[in-house]
Protein backbone atom coordinates (compact mmCIF):
# COMPACT_ATOMS: atom_id res chain seq x y z
CA UNK A 1 0.00 0.00 0.00
CA UNK A 2 1.27 3.49 -0.34
CA UNK A 3 2.18 5.68 2.42
CA UNK A 4 -0.17 8.41 1.66
CA UNK A 5 -3.12 5.51 1.00
CA UNK A 6 -2.19 4.49 4.46
CA UNK A 7 -1.87 7.48 6.60
CA UNK A 8 -5.23 8.59 5.20
CA UNK A 9 -6.94 5.77 6.29
CA UNK A 10 -5.28 5.51 10.15
CA UNK A 11 -6.08 9.25 10.09
CA UNK A 12 -10.33 8.00 9.55
CA UNK A 13 -10.42 4.17 10.75
CA UNK A 14 -9.06 1.76 13.22
CA UNK A 15 -6.54 0.38 10.74
CA UNK A 16 -5.35 -3.16 10.83
CA UNK A 17 -1.96 -3.74 8.51
CA UNK A 18 -2.25 -7.51 8.16
CA UNK A 19 2.09 -7.94 7.18
CA UNK A 20 2.65 -6.00 10.40
CA UNK A 21 1.76 -9.06 12.66
CA UNK A 22 3.47 -11.51 13.72
CA UNK A 23 0.75 -13.65 13.95
CA UNK A 24 -0.89 -15.95 11.11
CA UNK A 25 -3.34 -14.32 9.01
CA UNK A 26 -6.02 -16.97 9.92
CA UNK A 27 -5.10 -16.51 13.94
CA UNK A 28 -5.55 -12.45 13.24
CA UNK A 29 -8.41 -12.38 11.33
CA UNK A 30 -10.19 -14.60 13.67
CA UNK A 31 -9.33 -12.59 16.47
CA UNK A 32 -10.62 -9.14 15.18
CA UNK A 33 -12.99 -10.67 13.12
CA UNK A 34 -15.83 -9.27 14.53
CA UNK A 35 -14.23 -5.73 14.40
CA UNK A 36 -13.37 -5.75 10.83
CA UNK A 37 -15.82 -4.08 8.76
CA UNK A 38 -13.94 -2.83 5.84
CA UNK A 39 -11.24 -4.68 4.11
CA UNK A 40 -8.72 -2.19 1.13
CA UNK A 41 -6.87 -4.63 -1.21
CA UNK A 42 -4.55 -4.40 -4.30
CA UNK A 43 -2.98 -6.45 -7.32
CA UNK A 44 -1.67 -8.48 -4.73
CA UNK A 45 -3.99 -9.32 -2.57
CA UNK A 46 -7.71 -8.57 -2.10
CA UNK A 47 -10.44 -11.22 -0.48
CA UNK A 48 -10.51 -14.37 -1.11
CA UNK A 49 -13.49 -16.43 -0.26
CA UNK A 50 -11.85 -17.52 2.98
CA UNK A 51 -11.18 -14.61 4.38
CA UNK A 52 -14.88 -13.41 3.37
CA UNK A 53 -16.06 -16.48 5.43
CA UNK A 54 -13.36 -15.38 8.26
CA UNK A 55 -15.46 -11.69 8.78
CA UNK A 56 -19.18 -11.87 9.76
CA UNK A 57 -19.33 -8.09 9.93
CA UNK A 58 -17.88 -7.18 6.60
CA UNK A 59 -19.57 -4.68 5.03
CA UNK A 60 -16.93 -3.41 1.76
CA UNK A 61 -14.30 -4.16 -0.09
CA UNK A 62 -12.35 -1.66 -1.47
CA UNK A 63 -9.58 -2.22 -3.80
CA UNK A 64 -6.73 0.27 -4.61
CA UNK A 65 -6.65 -1.18 -8.00
CA UNK A 66 -9.03 -1.01 -10.88
CA UNK A 67 -8.29 -4.82 -11.54
CA UNK A 68 -10.86 -7.71 -9.40
CA UNK A 69 -8.98 -10.99 -10.10
CA UNK A 70 -8.38 -10.92 -6.29
CA UNK A 71 -11.46 -10.46 -4.80
CA UNK A 72 -14.07 -13.08 -5.08
CA UNK A 73 -16.89 -10.99 -6.61
CA UNK A 74 -19.60 -14.27 -5.81
CA UNK A 75 -18.74 -14.57 -2.40
CA UNK A 76 -19.24 -10.89 -1.82
CA UNK A 77 -22.10 -10.82 -4.02
CA UNK A 78 -23.73 -13.71 -2.03
CA UNK A 79 -23.38 -11.69 1.32
CA UNK A 80 -24.65 -8.62 0.00
CA UNK A 81 -20.56 -6.83 0.62
CA UNK A 82 -20.36 -3.99 -1.39
CA UNK A 83 -17.12 -3.45 -3.81
CA UNK A 84 -15.34 -0.74 -5.16
CA UNK A 85 -12.20 -0.17 -7.48
CA UNK A 86 -10.30 2.36 -8.76
CA UNK A 87 -11.01 3.17 -12.70
CA UNK A 88 -10.39 6.22 -14.51
CA UNK A 89 -7.65 7.38 -12.49
CA UNK A 90 -5.32 5.06 -13.74
CA UNK A 91 -6.18 4.81 -17.25
CA UNK A 92 -3.58 7.51 -18.82
CA UNK A 93 -0.75 5.77 -16.82
CA UNK A 94 -1.29 2.76 -18.01
CA UNK A 95 -2.00 3.34 -21.67
CA UNK A 96 1.21 5.28 -21.74
CA UNK A 97 3.49 2.88 -20.27
CA UNK A 98 2.09 0.52 -22.66
CA UNK A 99 2.32 2.63 -25.40
CA UNK A 100 6.43 3.41 -23.94
CA UNK A 101 7.30 -0.79 -23.78
CA UNK A 102 6.07 -0.72 -27.63
CA UNK A 103 8.70 2.20 -27.66
CA UNK A 104 11.26 0.88 -26.12
CA UNK A 105 11.53 -2.87 -27.70
CA UNK A 106 11.13 -1.90 -31.29
CA UNK A 107 13.22 1.29 -30.89
CA UNK A 108 15.52 -1.14 -28.48
CA UNK A 109 16.03 1.85 -25.84
CA UNK A 110 17.01 -0.06 -22.78
CA UNK A 111 19.87 -1.50 -25.37
CA UNK A 112 20.85 1.70 -26.27
CA UNK A 113 21.36 3.10 -22.78
CA UNK A 114 23.50 -0.16 -22.50
CA UNK A 115 25.32 0.46 -25.36
CA UNK A 116 26.71 4.16 -24.44
CA UNK A 117 27.00 3.62 -20.26
CA UNK A 118 29.50 0.67 -21.70
CA UNK A 119 31.17 2.34 -23.68
CA UNK A 120 30.56 0.45 -26.78
CA UNK A 121 29.33 3.46 -28.91
CA UNK A 122 33.38 4.47 -29.25
CA UNK A 123 33.74 1.06 -31.38
CA UNK A 124 31.10 1.83 -33.84
CA UNK A 125 27.34 2.55 -34.17
CA UNK A 126 24.44 1.17 -32.95
CA UNK A 127 22.62 -1.56 -35.18
CA UNK A 128 19.33 -0.65 -36.61
CA UNK A 129 15.82 -0.27 -34.71
CA UNK A 130 12.11 -0.72 -36.05
CA UNK A 131 10.01 1.98 -35.99
CA UNK A 132 6.66 2.67 -34.16
CA UNK A 133 4.65 4.78 -36.59
CA UNK A 134 2.50 3.48 -38.92
CA UNK A 135 2.36 -0.07 -37.41
CA UNK A 136 -0.99 -2.40 -37.34
CA UNK A 137 -1.67 -2.84 -33.47
CA UNK A 138 -3.88 -5.07 -32.18
CA UNK A 139 -5.59 -5.18 -28.34
CA UNK A 140 -7.51 -7.34 -26.62
CA UNK A 141 -9.89 -5.38 -24.70
CA UNK A 142 -11.14 -2.43 -25.78
CA UNK A 143 -12.60 -1.58 -22.64
CA UNK A 144 -11.16 2.25 -20.71
CA UNK A 145 -7.39 0.90 -21.04
CA UNK A 146 -7.38 -0.88 -24.38
CA UNK A 147 -9.36 2.54 -25.85
CA UNK A 148 -6.52 4.51 -24.14
CA UNK A 149 -4.02 2.83 -26.11
CA UNK A 150 -5.41 3.23 -29.61
CA UNK A 151 -6.42 6.61 -29.34
CA UNK A 152 -2.50 7.13 -28.63
CA UNK A 153 -1.50 4.35 -31.70
CA UNK A 154 -3.20 6.13 -33.85
CA UNK A 155 -1.60 9.36 -33.55
CA UNK A 156 1.03 7.35 -34.25
CA UNK A 157 -0.63 6.87 -37.54
CA UNK A 158 -1.04 2.72 -36.36
CA UNK A 159 -4.21 0.79 -37.61
CA UNK A 160 -6.01 -0.35 -34.82
CA UNK A 161 -7.90 -3.28 -34.78
CA UNK A 162 -9.49 -5.22 -31.37
CA UNK A 163 -11.06 -8.79 -29.69
CA UNK A 164 -13.62 -8.44 -27.23
CA UNK A 165 -16.65 -10.55 -25.87
CA UNK A 166 -18.40 -8.29 -28.25
CA UNK A 167 -17.91 -6.05 -31.11
CA UNK A 168 -18.33 -2.45 -29.20
CA UNK A 169 -20.81 0.08 -30.80
CA UNK A 170 -19.53 3.70 -31.64
CA UNK A 171 -15.96 2.90 -33.08
CA UNK A 172 -14.48 2.28 -36.38
CA UNK A 173 -12.06 -0.31 -35.05
CA UNK A 174 -11.45 -3.14 -36.79
CA UNK A 175 -13.23 -6.07 -34.51
CA UNK A 176 -12.10 -9.79 -34.84
CA UNK A 177 -14.25 -12.20 -32.78
CA UNK A 178 -11.33 -15.06 -33.03
CA UNK A 179 -7.74 -13.86 -31.24
CA UNK A 180 -5.81 -15.73 -33.54
CA UNK A 181 -7.26 -14.50 -36.57
CA UNK A 182 -6.43 -10.62 -34.73
CA UNK A 183 -2.76 -11.42 -34.16
CA UNK A 184 -2.05 -12.74 -37.55
CA UNK A 185 -3.09 -9.55 -38.99
CA UNK A 186 -1.45 -7.60 -36.01
CA UNK A 187 1.91 -6.27 -35.91
CA UNK A 188 1.97 -5.06 -32.39
CA UNK A 189 -0.44 -7.31 -29.87
CA UNK A 190 -1.91 -5.16 -26.64
CA UNK A 191 -3.34 -7.23 -23.74
CA UNK A 192 -5.52 -4.63 -22.07
CA UNK A 193 -8.23 -6.60 -20.95
CA UNK A 194 -9.81 -8.00 -17.47
CA UNK A 195 -8.08 -11.28 -15.68
CA UNK A 196 -11.31 -13.79 -15.80
CA UNK A 197 -11.49 -17.71 -15.95
CA UNK A 198 -12.01 -16.59 -20.02
CA UNK A 199 -9.17 -14.50 -20.43
CA UNK A 200 -6.57 -16.87 -18.40
CA UNK A 201 -4.05 -17.36 -20.46
CA UNK A 202 -6.11 -16.28 -23.64
CA UNK A 203 -1.75 -15.50 -25.19
CA UNK A 204 -1.29 -18.84 -25.80
CA UNK A 205 1.20 -20.96 -28.16
CA UNK A 206 -1.83 -20.61 -31.09
CA UNK A 207 -1.63 -16.61 -30.43
CA UNK A 208 2.00 -16.19 -30.11
CA UNK A 209 2.52 -18.60 -33.13
CA UNK A 210 -0.11 -16.48 -35.32
CA UNK A 211 1.58 -12.50 -34.17
CA UNK A 212 5.07 -14.55 -35.17
CA UNK A 213 8.63 -13.68 -35.11
CA UNK A 214 8.48 -9.88 -36.14
CA UNK A 215 5.55 -9.50 -33.49
CA UNK A 216 5.68 -7.96 -30.13
CA UNK A 217 3.64 -8.33 -27.35
CA UNK A 218 2.91 -6.18 -24.54
CA UNK A 219 1.41 -6.62 -21.57
CA UNK A 220 -0.05 -4.53 -19.08
CA UNK A 221 -3.13 -6.23 -18.07
CA UNK A 222 -2.14 -9.46 -15.66
CA UNK A 223 0.83 -11.80 -16.11
CA UNK A 224 -2.35 -14.85 -16.31
CA UNK A 225 -3.17 -13.36 -19.26
CA UNK A 226 -0.55 -14.69 -20.96
CA UNK A 227 1.08 -18.46 -20.72
CA UNK A 228 4.29 -17.47 -19.03
CA UNK A 229 6.62 -20.93 -20.18
CA UNK A 230 5.33 -20.86 -24.23
CA UNK A 231 5.94 -16.84 -24.07
CA UNK A 232 9.64 -17.75 -23.14
CA UNK A 233 10.25 -20.39 -25.30
CA UNK A 234 8.97 -18.58 -28.51
CA UNK A 235 10.95 -15.62 -27.52
CA UNK A 236 14.22 -17.92 -27.09
CA UNK A 237 13.46 -19.98 -30.12
CA UNK A 238 12.80 -16.87 -31.99
CA UNK A 239 8.98 -17.41 -32.90
CA UNK A 240 8.18 -14.13 -30.85
CA UNK A 241 10.08 -10.87 -32.22
CA UNK A 242 9.83 -9.67 -28.42
CA UNK A 243 7.81 -8.16 -25.68
CA UNK A 244 7.52 -5.52 -23.36
CA UNK A 245 6.15 -6.99 -20.26
CA UNK A 246 4.88 -5.02 -16.99
CA UNK A 247 3.05 -8.11 -15.78
CA UNK A 248 3.63 -11.65 -14.52
CA UNK A 249 2.86 -15.03 -13.58
CA UNK A 250 4.15 -15.29 -10.55
CA UNK A 251 5.27 -12.01 -9.24
CA UNK A 252 7.68 -10.66 -8.09
CA UNK A 253 9.38 -13.55 -9.88
CA UNK A 254 10.15 -13.25 -13.28
CA UNK A 255 11.49 -15.95 -15.48
CA UNK A 256 15.44 -15.33 -15.44
CA UNK A 257 15.71 -17.01 -18.95
CA UNK A 258 14.40 -12.74 -20.64
CA UNK A 259 17.05 -11.50 -18.44
CA UNK A 260 19.56 -12.44 -21.36
CA UNK A 261 17.46 -10.86 -23.91
CA UNK A 262 17.55 -8.18 -25.95
CA UNK A 263 14.17 -7.84 -28.06
CA UNK A 264 12.59 -7.51 -24.53
CA UNK A 265 11.82 -4.92 -21.86
CA UNK A 266 10.54 -5.47 -18.35
CA UNK A 267 9.14 -3.42 -15.60
CA UNK A 268 7.94 -4.44 -12.48
CA UNK A 269 4.27 -3.96 -12.57
CA UNK A 270 4.47 -0.33 -12.46
CA UNK A 271 1.83 0.64 -14.85
CA UNK A 272 -0.36 3.31 -12.50
CA UNK A 273 2.63 3.50 -10.45
CA UNK A 274 3.34 7.65 -10.71
CA UNK A 275 2.72 9.68 -7.69
CA UNK A 276 -0.03 11.93 -8.86
CA UNK A 277 -2.45 8.76 -9.95
CA UNK A 278 -1.14 7.04 -6.93
CA UNK A 279 -2.72 9.92 -4.94
CA UNK A 280 -5.92 9.86 -7.32
CA UNK A 281 -6.34 6.03 -6.55
CA UNK A 282 -5.61 6.18 -3.25
CA UNK A 283 -8.12 9.58 -2.48
CA UNK A 284 -11.20 7.19 -4.32
CA UNK A 285 -10.35 4.65 -1.74
CA UNK A 286 -11.15 6.97 0.87
CA UNK A 287 -13.96 8.60 -0.47
CA UNK A 288 -15.66 5.21 -1.44
CA UNK A 289 -15.17 4.15 2.58
CA UNK A 290 -16.56 7.17 3.47
CA UNK A 291 -19.99 7.19 1.28
CA UNK A 292 -20.38 3.47 2.29
CA UNK A 293 -20.20 4.14 5.92
CA UNK A 294 -22.19 7.36 5.21
CA UNK A 295 -24.87 5.93 3.70
CA UNK A 296 -24.08 7.58 0.58
CA UNK A 297 -23.70 6.30 -3.04
CA UNK A 298 -20.30 4.79 -3.87
CA UNK A 299 -18.67 6.45 -6.22
CA UNK A 300 -16.93 3.92 -8.28
CA UNK A 301 -19.54 1.01 -7.45
CA UNK A 302 -18.46 -2.88 -8.66
CA UNK A 303 -21.10 -4.68 -6.39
Amino acid sequence: MSEYLENQLENRFNLFKLWNHSSPKPDFLKTHSSSIKAVVGNTKIGADANMIDSLPNLEIVASYSVGLDKIDLGKCKEKGIKVTNTPDVLTDDVADLGIGLALAVLRKICVCDRFVRSGDWINGDFALASKFSGKSVGIVGLGRIGSAIAKRAEAFNCSISYHSRSKKPNTNYKYYSNIVDLAADCQILFVACALTEETHHIINRKVIDALGPKGILINIGRGAHVDEPELVSALLEGRLGGAGLDVYENEPNVPEQLFSLGNIVVVPHVGSDTEETSKAMADLVISNLEAHFKCKPLLTPVL
